[in-house]
């Protein structure tokens, strides 16, 4: 991964797959109690219920990875010393396939929670990556990105 976060973990934008398993690998050790992961996918309908066979996302690396680091440097000092990592993809993607992830590990589960739902909610609201959904119908949408979850949004 080419990007670190302020603590040496793993962050960082990629054209290929996204492997959790190594996100969730870097930010484990034995002093941390819980590990949580948050994965997106690409999921077969849009927010207006319209029909999507695809994604394809694009990020302006040189603003986007110094903010993604910024994000998880902030989530590990806020949360108390939560270990982040975060990986957001670029390029087609289809039904099923991870367009970002979050790994967090702290010595306890509601760190862990809270800043993994800082970061995704950060993530979206912050860094220049731009999502277009692609619709059977064969047409095509950019869309903005949705900051917060639906409860707070």
């Amino acid at each position: 991964m080419e990007g670190a976060s302020a603590v040496g973990l793993p962050c960082d934008i990629v054209a290929s797959p996204i492997e959790l398993e190594r996100l969730i690998a870097a930010v484990r050790t034995d002093a941390c109690g819980a590990v949580v992961a948050f994965l997106g996918v690409v999921r077969e309908f849009a927010d207006d219920d319209r029909a999507v066979d695809g994604l394809s996302y694009e990020a302006y690396p040189e603003m986007a990875l110094p903010e993604l680091q910024a994000i998880a440097a902030e989530a590990s000092q806020r949360f108390g010393e939560a270990r982040v990592a975060v990986v957001h993809r670029t390029g087609a993607l289809a039904l099923g396939d991870a367009s970002v992830a979050v790994a967090v590990a702290s010595k306890h589960r509601a760190v862990a929670f809270d800043a993994c739902e800082y970061v995704i909610d950060e993530l979206k609201r912050r860094v220049p990556i731009w999502k277009k959904e692609h619709y059977r119908d064969g047409e095509a949408s950019w869309r903005a990105n949705a900051g917060g979850s639906p409860a707070r949004a």
